[in-house]
């Protein structure tokens, strides 16, 4: 059910009303599809994902996506991916992150700029990364995507401008999966499909 209605939203009410129907695997997928450059159309939908390519850079509440979760009249999805860095990658770039922290309050100390509170945050959980990565802990790295339905063209572009407003809102940015529209729906709207 949860692939079917993944695809063809408009089905989800006749789904929950008969409990029986919609639970085999060979009709869950779309019956067809179409990609453009900027979204792709199943069956009685339109989708557009976008990814999250700016996370907060200095602090936030824990709630702070809560605008991008609850964008009003707009259908959409979610998904976080976590992914494990190996420690032999983590190690040279939080060495890299840390030079350049360093170098850059070097060169503002000498034109005469203060430290602001959010260089001085990014330095800081820099520092804390290095730490936990020497304490043998790991480093995840997220991906977030947003897959947002409509059921035409012309809504489709609104739902997209409403959760990149969304998104400014959490202090994020979005930018729109461009050419990798189908690939990218299979990993953001239908988890239990993605490929490692």
């Amino acid at each position: 059910m949860v692939l079917r209605t993944a695809y063809d939203p408009s089905i989800a009410p006749a789904l929950d009303r008969h409990g029986e129907i919609g639970h085999d695997l060979a009709t869950a997928g779309p019956l067809a599809i179409t990609e453009s450059w900027g979204s792709f159309r199943s069956s009685s939908a339109h989708h557009a994902v976008l990814r999250i390519f700016e996370w907060p850079r200095a602090y936030v509440s824990p709630g702070f996506l809560q605008p991008l979760l609850s964008s009003t009249g707009v259908q959409h999805t979610l998904t976080i991916l976590f992914a494990p860095v190996h420690a032999d990658a983590a190690a040279p770039a939080i060495r890299k992150a840390k030079t350049e922290h360093i170098s850059d309050a070097a060169q503002r100390a000498k034109i005469g700029q203060v430290e602001d509170a959010t260089r001085t945050a990014e330095y800081t959980d820099v520092l804390q990364q290095e730490a936990d990565l020497t304490a043998g802990h790991g480093l995840l790295r997220a991906v977030g995507l947003v897959t947002a339905s409509a059921s035409d063209a012309a809504e489709i572009e609104r739902a997209v401008a409403v959760i990149e407003q969304a998104a400014i809102q959490s202090s994020c940015e979005t930018r729109q999966l461009w050419g990798q529209q189908t690939q990218a729906f299979t990993s953001a709207a239908v988890p239990p499909c993605r490929v490692p």
